[in-house]
């Protein structure tokens, strides 16, 4: 099972604004509490982040993110592996007064509850990849706002 996604999402901040604000990745696990670890630096090509996940569902998902590349303020595509394998890219494009990010992914489910779960509930395994791709990103939203407004 492969679940692919393209979402695309309007902020109110310019390019550079958001990737400024992409760029705090030691701040990651502070603006999502599900996601239960994160061990990265920075937000450059060649990093390799590692990633523990908890949707509401009851499992979590481990994995890393290797940043293929990394073009300011522009593009990051990565590769992911782990419980879930795959790519993964996002793309800030200027749009009106703010920004559009747009992001794209084709994951499988590799190890362990998920692969399990992908294979006898394909609705549950795409519930909580929605949940994590939507909520990560109303949040994202919530803080480039509150940056702008302070």
């Amino acid at each position: 099972m492969k679940i692919v996604s393209a979402r695309r999402l309007h902020l109110d901040a310019d390019r550079r604004a958001v990737w400024e604000t992409m760029s705090r990745v030691t701040e990651f696990s502070n603006w999502w509490p599900w996601l239960r670890h994160f061990d990265g630096a920075e937000l450059v090509t060649g990093s390799v982040w590692t990633c523990v996940v908890q949707p509401p569902l009851p499992y979590s998902l481990r994995f890393t993110v290797a940043l293929d590349q990394v073009l300011a303020p522009s593009v990051v595509h990565a590769t992911v592996a782990g419980d879930v394998t795959g790519t993964a890219s996002v793309a800030l494009q200027e749009e009106g007064a703010g920004c559009l990010a747009v992001f794209n992914s084709c994951l499988s489910p590799h190890q362990g509850v998920l692969r399990m779960v992908a294979a006898l509930a394909p609705p549950v395994a795409r519930y909580g990849h929605d949940w994590v791709l939507d909520t990560g990103a109303r949040q994202f939203a919530h803080l480039v706002a509150s940056s702008q407004a302070g």
